[in-house]
């Protein structure tokens, strides 16, 4: 997987963040069977605007879902527990964002969600 680097604006301030670029196969396995520790975030692109849904069947811990416009606008954000079946996206995006709550990736979440109280709710 190659890396890319993305400037979240949030809020007002902006975060760099580097991410693995998904393939086809990274799309369909994302997050699921790795650990905590040692999960990347990841960028899934599309080619033209989509809603597909995602899952966190099989992994093990939360993360935050960015979904993005053609422009990296950030359309919405959630942060997603273990073992959901389907979220869904608000509305049509072309980028989507899964950051791990690891500590490699505690300030980025903490800009997005606030505490640590924020991880248990989706």
């Amino acid at each position: 997987m190659r890396e890319q680097r993305i400037l979240l604006k949030y809020r007002g301030q902006n975060r760099e963040l580097t991410l693995k670029v998904c393939n086809w196969f990274g799309k369909f396995f994302g997050l699921m069977f790795r650990r905590k520790k040692d999960a990347e975030a990841l960028l899934f692109e599309f080619k033209r605007p989509s809603r597909v849904r995602i899952h966190s069947l099989f992994v093990f811990f939360p993360f935050v879902a960015i979904w993005m416009d053609e422009k990296g606008e950030i359309l919405s954000k959630k942060v997603v527990t273990s073992w959901k079946f389907s979220v869904k996206a608000p509305e049509k995006f072309t980028k989507l964002i899964e950051i791990p709550c690891n500590k490699k990736y505690l300030e980025i979440v903490r800009f997005l969600v606030g505490s640590r109280k924020s991880l248990k709710r989706d």
